[in-house]
């Protein structure tokens, strides 16, 4: 299954993909940097910027990913029971790409018309690459 996440609410795509790997599906995501999180844009990446400086030390983490592509599997992840067995297999079946990969341009890519950021009566979000761009200039 290939899954489109253009204009896609990061949280909803993400539990719906973490039940499509537990079932046992592979999962393959492109466009992960053009995922959005819905919230005021200003609280949004103050959050994030927040948690990225958390810790005493750099090596104890919380390490949070900076690339979008892993941004979004990491968000996946916490849907999964990543600590179990069937948790571990059902994260390594789910891929995430930026862009469109060549080895998908002819496959049949699918589109989740139900967790579009159109239908929500907000207007404010923030797409996943600018999330990864604030905080790579931050550290």
């Amino acid at each position: 299954m290939i899954i489109d996440a253009s204009d896609m609410i990061l949280g909803r795509l993400a539990t719906y993909i973490a039940k499509k790997a537990l079932l046992g599906e592979k999962v393959d995501i492109i466009n992960c940097e053009k995922a959005v999180i819905t919230g005021n844009r200003k609280s949004v990446l103050a959050n994030y910027k927040k948690r990225n400086e958390r810790g005493s030390r750099p090596t104890k983490g919380p390490f949070i990913p900076k690339m979008p592509d892993r941004f979004v599997r990491r968000c996946i992840r916490g849907m999964l029971p990543y600590k179990q067995e069937k948790g571990i297999k059902a994260f390594k079946r789910v891929m995430c790409y930026i862009g469109i990969p060549d080895e998908f341009k002819d496959k049949k890519i699918e589109i989740l018309n139900d967790y579009n950021v159109s239908r929500v009566s907000s207007l404010k979000y923030v797409y996943v690459n600018e999330i990864c761009r604030s905080m790579k200039e931050r550290k």
